[in-house]
């Protein structure tokens, strides 16, 4: 257990791509859903910086900030290490139950049917969500788990807050992954 709990403080990353997105600053006057995506944004831009998947995720308890962590699978190896699991975690310890009753997670894009039943199990009364995920979101994207009538508990969905900003963020990463690796099919015998 030690030794992977030391190989993890020392896996550093090594030539992590450049983040071209600085973090924003917003306004503590006003904390509205705006407010508190762009400090899940900030939370995603960090990701990149550690050569995460950027995918950020903060929680509001009454107006405060109770939680706020961005992917981190790569860095501990861990499938589960998603930014909402982790915000979850988080707000759990911050509020002393795993009842999550009057909180609200906002994520910059969908979150995938294990983090998607999570947020159901942990009692939270909204998500907010920026960028929709057609291919593994679960509150709308492939499925709605949030609409399974036979469920004992729902809660609000608020999608598209902040999502031109959120998407430009996810593809610009991805687009310099693809740039950085080269290419490993034989362009040659692709099918047109």
């Amino acid at each position: 257990m030690a030794k992977a709990n030391q190989e993890t403080e020392n896996m550093a990353v090594e030539n992590p791509l450049e983040c071209p997105f600085p973090k924003r600053y917003p306004s503590q006057l006003v904390r509205d859903d705006a407010f508190f995506m762009t400090l899940a944004y900030n939370q995603a831009i960090e990701a990149w910086r550690r050569d995460e998947v950027p995918i950020g995720a903060v929680i509001e308890y009454g107006g405060d900030l109770i939680a706020s962590a961005h992917n981190e699978v790569e860095s501990t190896r861990d499938p589960t290490a998603h930014a909402e699991m982790l915000a979850l975690t988080q707000a759990a310890n911050a509020l002393g139950d795993w009842r999550l009753t009057g909180a609200t997670l906002f994520v910059t894009k969908e979150p995938c049917p294990m983090c998607s039943g999570a947020s159901l199990m942990a009692r939270l009364s909204r998500v907010v969500y920026a960028i929709p995920d057609v291919k593994t979101g679960c509150l709308g994207g492939v499925t709605d788990l949030n609409g399974i009538g036979s469920l004992n508990h729902h809660f609000a969905v608020t999608r598209g807050v902040l999502e031109a900003d959120c998407l430009e963020l996810l593809q610009t990463f991805f687009r310099q992954k693809r740039k950085s690796f080269p290419s490993t099919v034989d362009e040659s015998k692709s099918i047109e």
